[in-house]
């Protein structure tokens, strides 16, 4: 019986796990949906989670679309479809590869910082510090982190995709001899609305699941050091399964055929 007991407790604790992290994401909904709000904290965060994670996503989606001209020109060339390139790059930069690959370098670089901030605060008492002094955690700490990400990342997502197609369309045009005008004939006639639309979807939700990862891991962090750095790791991983999931799930609904 003691492999049954070992399976049966690792399953009871994924699902007291789900459950502490469904019931901190309604408690964040709750207090993101509800006043007061803190908009200097906002603008901050603002600036923490977009405009500083412009450089990492931009270089990403640049060189993403690079490779990814390159790639589909030498699988499409052995069946003399070429042509097609152009497409392939607009819909799967707009529709997959913009939003996760930018929320998976946001996870990185923002999951973590949020959870090592957050955590910090944790095992140093200022959380409850703020509670002795009346002022609510998760209004004054969570709700403004889950609402920049969840505002900002489709921002950034919508300039990886511009820049991600513009990658492909300096290499397909310089180093592969497509004629600029028959390429961006090409891209604006596969692309339709709904493919980028469905990518900025996915961006409001990757952005959601990135700050509430990390906020999370931060505020329930513990034993000292150790736990930021467990907080941090965890927050970087769960996040990018969440936003592989996620991506399917969303996937699905858009595009169910």
């Amino acid at each position: 019986m003691n492999p049954l007991a070992a399976i049966g407790r690792t399953f009871l604790a994924f699902l007291s796990a789900t459950g502490r992290t469904v019931t901190f994401a309604a408690l964040a909904l709750f207090h993101c949906a509800t006043p007061p709000w803190y908009p200097r904290l906002i603008v901050r965060q603002v600036l923490d989670i977009g405009y500083y994670s412009l450089p990492v996503v931009g270089l990403t989606a640049v060189f993403t679309g690079m490779v990814l001209a390159l790639q589909s020109y030498t699988g499409f060339s052995r069946f003399q479809a070429e042509s097609a390139v152009a497409g392939i790059v607009a819909l799967s930069i707009t529709r997959e590869l913009g939003p996760v690959l930018a929320g998976l370098m946001v996870a990185g670089r923002v999951g973590a910082a949020i959870a090592a901030e957050i955590g910090t605060m944790r095992v140093t008492e200022q959380i409850d510090a703020l509670t002795t002094l009346s002022t609510n955690p998760f209004r004054y700490l969570v709700a403004p982190r889950m609402i920049a990400a969840t505002l900002t990342l489709p921002v950034l997502v919508l300039v990886a995709d511009v820049i991600g197609v513009m990658g492909g369309y300096a290499v397909s045009i310089h180093k592969l001899g497509f004629s600029p005008t028959v390429y961006l004939a090409s891209t604006f006639d596969i692309l339709k609305t709904m493919d980028v639309v469905s990518g900025l979807v996915k961006a409001t939700v990757f952005g959601f699941l990135v700050a509430l990862m990390g906020c999370y891991h931060g505020y329930h962090s513990r034993l000292g050091a150790q736990g930021v750095g467990q907080a941090t790791t965890y927050a970087v991983v769960s996040g990018s399964i969440l936003i592989l999931t996620f991506n399917y799930i969303v996937t699905e609904i858009f595009f169910p055929e």
